[in-house]
C-alpha cells in the first residue's frame, strides 16, 4: 500500500507538520496592524535571554518633563533635591524603563549634564557678586613718636613751650569707598547673566544630543531582540525540514545528506543567537553609563516599535521649530546679546570711576599725651583714563570683533541646525521607504515562497537545496526588517532631536 499510493501516505503522515507550519508561518498583513510589546533584558547565568519574563504595559507611571520645563531641574543641590547619582546604594533588582523613563533618568543621573547643571549653578552665582558694591578700605596711621625718633613716621611740628622739639602728629583713620560710574556694574551683571543663560541652553542641547544616542542604543537592543525572535522561528522551522528529510529517508524517498545539512543549517540559525546576544548584553551596558547606572546593573526595556512609528511632522514644520526653539540656536543667540552687552561696557570704560574717603585725625600718639583736638578730612578722587585712552579704544574694539564673531557664530549654527534637519529628514525618508519595502513586499514573498517549497518537498517532491534556500532568504529578510525598523525608529529619533524635540 506504501508504494501503490505514496502520496496518500505522506500526506497523512505529515498532516500534523502542515498545522504546525502555519503556527510559526510569516503573519499576514491583515494581521500586521496588532500591536506587539517587544520586551529585553540583560543575560544571566540562570536566565535564557532569547525568553524574556512577562512584563506588563502600564504606563501610568511613565512621565517626563517637556523641554521648556528645563530650567526647573537646574535648581540649587540641597539635600532633598541631591540626584541620585549621588544617593543610589547597591542594585536592588531588574529595573524595567521604557524610551520616556530612559530619558528622564538621563536627565536626573547622568554625571555630564550634573557637571553642565554644577557649571550653570556657579555662573548664575557670580552675578549677584559683580553686582555688589566694591569692598572700603579702611586705613589706620598712628604715627606719634617723638620728633627725630628714627620710628617716626611723620615730621616734626613746630616747637612748642611743652615740647621744645615737636611732635609728629600724622595720627589717622581713614575709611575709602570707591564707586564705579553709574551703569557699569547693572551692565557687567546682566551680561554675566546672560553668559550663564546661555550655558544653560548649551546644556539643554547637550542633554538632546545624549538623548538621541540614548535612543539609537535603546532601539538597537529592541532590534537585537527581534532578531533573537527570528532566529528562534528559523531554529523551529529547521526543525521541521529536520522531520521532513528524517522521513524521507526513512522511506528511501531522498538522500541522507539533505537531513545532515539541514541540521547543519540549524545549528548555524542557533549559533548565530550568540552573536546576537552578545550585542543585546553591550547595548544594555551602555543604556545603564548613560543614565548613570553601574553597567552591570539589570535592566529590563519596555517598547512597542509599532506604536512607535508616529507620524512626523513635514519639513518645513521642523525647520521652523529648530529656528525658533532649538536650545543651541537659544545659546548662540544669548551669546550674541552678551556681546553687544559687551560693546556697550566697553564704550563706558571712557568714563570716570569715584573714589571717596572721610579721614579722623588726631594729634594723640603712642608715647605722648593729647596736645590738640582731633579735626576730619572729606575727599573725592576722580579715577581717569589716561595715556591718550589707549586700553579703552582697544577694549572697545575687541569688544567689538567679539560682537562681530558672534554674529558670524550665530548665522553658520543657524545654518548647521538647518542643514542638518534636511540631512536627518532624508534619512527618515530613506530608512521609511527601506522598512516599508522590506515590509509589504519581500518578507511576504520570501515567506510564500518558503511554504510552496515546504509543501512541494513534503509531499514527495525534489527541491531540497530549494527550500533550504527559501527559508535562508526568509530568515535574512526577516532580520533585514528587524534591523530596517530599528533604523527608522533610530532615524524619526534623530530627526526629532536634530529639530530640537523629544522624540516621544
Amino acid at each position: 500500500m506504501a508504494k501503490a499510493k505514496p502520496s496518500k501516505w505522506l500526506a497523512c503522515v505529515f498532516a500534523p507538520l502542515f498545522s504546525v507550519t502555519s503556527v510559526f508561518a510569516q503573519t499576514s498583513p491583515a494581521n500586521s496592524a496588532i500591536p506587539a510589546s517587544v520586551t529585553v533584558q540583560t543575560n544571566d547565568s540562570k536566565e535564557v535571554l532569547s525568553t524574556p519574563p512577562v512584563v506588563s504595559n502600564d504606563t501610568s507611571n511613565s512621565s517626563a518633563p517637556n523641554a521648556s520645563q528645563a530650567a526647573s531641574l537646574f535648581a540649587p543641590v540641597t539635600q532633598s533635591n541631591t540626584p541620585k547619582i549621588y544617593t543610589k546604594g547597591a542594585p536592588s533588582g531588574p529595573a524595567e524603563m521604557d524610551l520616556r523613563q530612559l530619558w528622564n533618568e538621563l536627565k536626573l543621573n547622568n554625571p555630564q549634564l550634573s557637571s553642565l547643571r554644577e557649571s550653570y549653578l556657579s555662573a548664575k552665582a557670580t552675578v549677584p557678586q559683580i553686582n555688589a558694591p566694591a569692598n572700603p578700605q579702611v586705613g589706620l596711621v598712628w604715627s606719634g613718636m617723638p620728633a627725630n625718633s628714627p620710628f617716626a613716621l611723620g615730621g616734626a611740628n613746630a616747637p612748642s613751650p611743652q615740647y621744645p622739639n615737636g611732635i609728629s602728629s600724622n595720627n589717622s583713620i581713614s575709611v575709602a569707598q570707591p564707586f564705579q560710574f553709574p551703569g557699569k556694574k547693572s551692565l557687567a551683571s546682566d551680561i554675566a547673566n546672560t553668559n550663564a543663560e546661555a550655558l544653560l541652553a548649551q546644556s539643554e542641547s547637550t542633554y538632546l544630543q545624549l538623548g538621541a544616542q540614548l535612543s539609537t542604543l535603546y532601539y538597537t537592543a529592541l532590534a537585537s531582540q527581534k532578531q533573537l525572535q527570528v532566529l528562534k522561528e528559523s531554529v523551529m522551522r529547521l526543525e521541521m525540514i529536520k522531520n521532513v528529510a528524517k522521513a524521507r529517508y526513512s522511506n528511501n524517498a531522498s538522500a541522507y545528506v539533505e537531513y545532515l545539512n539541514a541540521q547543519v543549517a540549524q545549528s548555524a540559525a542557533q549559533a548565530d543567537q550568540f552573536n546576537v546576544e552578545r550585542q543585546l548584553s553591550v547595548s544594555l551596558n551602555n543604556i545603564n553609563t548613560l543614565v548613570g547606572r553601574h553597567s552591570r546593573e539589570k535592566l529590563v526595556l519596555r517598547g512597542d516599535v509599532r506604536r512607535a512609528m508616529n507620524s512626523v511632522p513635514t519639513l518645513l514644520e521642523l525647520e521652523d521649530y529648530a529656528e525658533t526653539s532649538h536650545p543651541s540656536l537659544k545659546s548662540s543667540a544669548l551669546q550674541l546679546e552678551a556681546a553687544r552687552k559687551g560693546v556697550d561696557l566697553a564704550k563706558k570704560a571712557y568714563l570716570p570711576d569715584f573714589q571717596v574717603i572721610g579721614s579722623s585725625f588726631t594729634p594723640r600718639g603712642p608715647f605722648s599725651a593729647n596736645n590738640g583736638a582731633m579735626y576730619y578730612q572729606f575727599e573725592l578722587d576722580l579715577i581717569i583714563p589716561l595715556y591718550f585712552f589707549t586700553k579703552e579704544k582697544y577694549g572697545v574694539e575687541q569688544a567689538q570683533r567679539n560682537q562681530a564673531a558672534a554674529e558670524a557664530g550665530n548665522i553658520s549654527n543657524r545654518q548647521q541646525i538647518v542643514l542638518a534637519v534636511n540631512s536627518a529628514y532624508a534619512t527618515y525618508q530613506q530608512a521609511k521607504s527601506q522598512a516599508q519595502f522590506l515590509k509589504e513586499r519581500q518578507v511576504p514573498q520570501a515567506d510564500a515562497a518558503y511554504k510552496v517549497g515546504l509543501t512541494q518537498y513534503s509531499n514527495n517532491g525534489q527541491g531540497f537545496n530549494d527550500l533550504l534556500t527559501a527559508q535562508t532568504q526568509l530568515r535574512s529578510l526577516e532580520v533585514q526588517l528587524a534591523l530596517a525598523e530599528s533604523n527608522l525608529l533610530q532615524a524619526q529619533a534623530v530627526l526629532l532631536v536634530t529639530s530640537g524635540k523629544e522624540p516621544f
